[in-house]
């Protein structure tokens, strides 16, 4: 079993930054595919960015390619999502998962761990 927590969300202005973590406990973390994905009011969960176990293989969504980073530490079980540029359109409640087997994917049926999400929210 895996647990994962994240943080790092809050209120930013429209072209702020936000950098979220997300911290894992449990089984051998650094073998898992890790995912970030989003939730906007009204709307079902979206694939952000996923990142393979050595961190060599990273897929963006296109809404967030040039301006998200997905990165991991396997020594800190923690990976991290840096925001840039931020747009009011990027407000969600934004969840990291895990995948224990295979390349991150971007369908959230394929992750077998979620964390509980952090709200992150946009003014323009």
């Amino acid at each position: 079993q895996v647990q994962l927590v994240e943080s790092g969300g809050g209120l930013v202005q429209a072209g702020g930054s936000l950098r979220l973590s997300c911290a894992a406990s449990g089984r051998t973390f650094s073998s898992y595919a890790m995912g970030w994905f989003r939730q906007a009011p009204g709307k079902g969960r979206e694939f952000v960015a996923g990142i393979s176990w050595s961190a060599i293989t990273t897929y963006y969504a296109d809404s967030v390619k040039g301006r998200f980073t997905i990165s991991r530490e396997n020594a800190k079980n923690t990976i991290h999502l840096q925001m840039n540029s931020l747009k009011p359109e990027d407000t969600a409640v934004y969840y990291c998962a895990a995948r224990d087997y295979g390349l991150p994917t971007r369908s959230e049926d394929e992750y077998d761990y979620w964390g509980q999400g952090t709200q992150v929210t946009v003014s323009s």
